[in-house]
């Protein structure tokens, strides 16, 4: 029978599900305000939460074929069975365990009703696809807006726990890296290692790397070399002004968060890397001079990030991308002003919704005649060339070797 501490961690998984479910609170968020769990049980309650999330259409569908009358969606049988199917498919628990797990968190509930709806399916067998559904919504944004084999490309990394991208100062260093420590290197100063803890990687106490997805780490690459004035605005936690920095870059960061800009901070301290930083808001803040460039990964949907963060698939409504693409072009109108003649402004965001990027990007330089869309040759090969002149990072693409974050980026310059 499992140990007290077993239920405990399933205990704390239903109370985070319901949070991020209910409440549209982040999975980061809720495993931090997770209190008096063991290392372990805290571990294992992320975990199940984060296959529920993943694999949550699928598994709905799994306790409907079970059940005479549909259960809420909320309702407490139904996400205890939730979390029990998904330790099933995901994490090969034992179904005893996972019976005498699911049973103490239905006590004085619908005991019967878990009980047997769990019994059905175990003893039916439990099967659901390699490449689990998406919620219906997105699915048919993303096929209308990138076709049938986008999201099929989705459905299959959303099953898969991304490896780690390391961002290197020096490029000769990331190769060396590479190859001592079995990494795949797939850009200049990038390495790819299998998801880890990463304080205990080699190198991280002296600062030889930071974590970054790699789509991340590709709109500061469009930055000029010879930008010697750079201002990275909503720039927490900070691997974008780490990027400039290293590139030689003189940078100012400015973010509104005093505990993101925080983070920063200590990262800059163990990368031995220099940046001002500065805590306020882009969209009232005064910079007092122009610069030579900027780059503006702003606030957005984060649609793109769903192989780390399954959960911005729930939080991520019409009303939610129609605000961000609002809040986006005030901020691009606002560094449109910062920048000198001549000067560099790329924008980006991390989602997948052409209402942040393309559309967004399109009635910039409709308001903004004085910019142009610039050339994209300082990205790396494998990124596809668009009619727009932009890029767009697409799920299937780097697949074979373990996909990328949904992004967009372009790159404007003002005329001379």
């Amino acid at each position: 029978m499992p140990s007290v501490e077993g239920v405990e961690a399933r205990r704390a998984a239903l109370q985070m599900l319901d949070a991020v479910l209910r409440r549209g609170q982040t999975i980061e968020a809720v495993g931090a305000s997770a209190r008096n769990l063991s290392p372990s049980d805290h571990a294992l309650a992320v975990a199940i939460v984060g296959e529920a999330v993943r694999r949550l259409p699928d598994l709905d569908e799994l306790i409907d074929s079970a059940t005479r009358q549909r259960l809420p969606d909320d309702s407490k049988a139904r996400m205890v069975l939730r979390l029990a199917l998904a330790q099933k498919v995901g994490l090969g628990t034992p179904d005893h365990a996972l019976v005498a797990t699911a049973l103490p968190l239905v006590d004085g509930g619908p005991r019967r009703l878990v009980h047997g709806v769990l019994g059905t399916l175990l003893r039916r067998g439990v099967a659901v696809p390699d490449a689990p559904r998406l919620p219906a919504e997105v699915e048919g944004r993303w096929g209308k807006a990138w076709g049938d084999e986008a999201v099929q490309a989705a459905r299959r990394q959303i099953a898969k726990r991304p490896a780690l991208d390391l961002s290197f100062i020096d490029d000769v260093e990331a190769q060396a890296y590479a190859a001592a420590h079995g990494g795949t290197s797939l850009a200049p100063n990038h390495v790819r290692v299998e998801s880890s803890s990463v304080t205990q990687l080699p190198g991280f106490g002296e600062g030889r790397w930071w974590v970054q997805d790699l789509a991340a780490s590709l709109p500061a690459r469009l930055i000029p070399h010879d930008a010697s004035a750079v201002l990275d605005l909503c720039a927490a936690p900070g691997g974008k002004t780490m990027q400039l920095a290293a590139a030689g870059h003189v940078v100012t960061s400015v973010d509104s968060s005093q505990n993101r800009l925080a983070r920063l901070r200590e990262n800059l301290v163990r990368t031995h890397l220099k940046a001002q930083l500065v805590p306020a808001d882009a969209t009232t803040w005064v910079p007092g001079r122009d610069f030579d460039a900027i780059l503006l990964d702003a606030p957005c949907s984060a649609t793109g990030t769903f192989r780390r963060h399954p959960e911005v698939l729930y939080r991520a409504r019409p009303r939610l991308i129609a605000e961000s693409a609002e809040a986006q072009a005030r901020l691009l109108d606002r560094a449109a002003q910062w920048l000198k003649p001549g000067g560099t402004l790329v924008y980006s965001v991390c989602s997948l919704e052409p209402e942040e990027g393309e559309e967004v990007i399109g009635a910039v330089v409709e308001r903004h005649p004085k910019f142009e869309i610039g050339p994209l040759s300082a990205l790396p090969g494998f990124v596809p060339a668009t009619g727009g002149g932009w890029a767009r990072i697409l799920p299937g693409l780097l697949e074979a070797e373990g996909g990328l974050d949904g992004f967009f980026m372009a790159r404007l310059v003002r005329a001379a």
